[in-house]
């Protein structure tokens, strides 16, 4: 068991209770899911990105990506229908823990000029999302082999039905939020 999961059990989950008032301990919000994922608009012209990309997600995260298709051609992008225009992957279980354990531990630390993550990335049911510009900023990219830098997206999908309870329960868990502007 990973070291952010025994800390929910143990003392986050009773806290999340506590302070929301929960009568059942298994009604706590608690992180379901993380999705990462990538967009390749410029797959369109070059398929081998979509390989480079693939095996820097699979560095990152642990596990092999989907790959997204265009659902319509359009002819202004010379996009087809069909063709790969982003990856993706959906980790639960122990990969979620370790990976958020990663990303709250070593990725956030290294980012430039880090005074926290935005408070207004909450999607007004419970989850948070939050874009990373660089993928070089995890440890697992090798920087001598990046032909390009891109950007990735991160979600974390609790079950959490109010933003105030998802930033509650991703706080306690580790999550560096910016300080509130008065």
């Amino acid at each position: 068991m990973s070291e952010i999961k025994k800390e929910y059990i143990e003392k986050v989950r009773p806290k999340l209770q506590k302070d929301l008032k929960i009568k059942n301990l298994m009604a706590a919000p608690k992180l379901t899911k993380i999705v990462v994922n990538m967009g390749l608009g410029e797959a369109v012209k070059d398929k081998a990105i979509i390989a480079e990309f693939e095996s820097q997600l699979i560095a990152i995260v642990g596990q092999k990506p989907r790959k997204n298709r265009a659902r319509k051609s359009v002819a202004g992008f010379n996009l087809r229908e069909g063709q790969v225009i982003g990856l993706s992957v959906t980790l639960r279980g122990q990969r979620m823990y370790d990976f958020f354990e990663k990303f709250i531990r070593i990725v956030l630390p290294r980012m430039r000029d880090f005074r926290g993550v935005p408070l207004k990335n909450f999607d007004g049911q419970g989850n948070y999302s939050i874009g990373i510009s660089e993928q070089i900023v995890f440890s697992e990219v090798d920087y001598s082999k990046v032909k390009k830098v891109k950007g990735l997206e991160i979600t974390f999908v609790t079950t959490a039905k109010k933003d105030k309870n998802a930033k509650k329960l991703l706080e306690l868990l580790g999550m560096p939020f910016e300080k509130e502007k008065k």
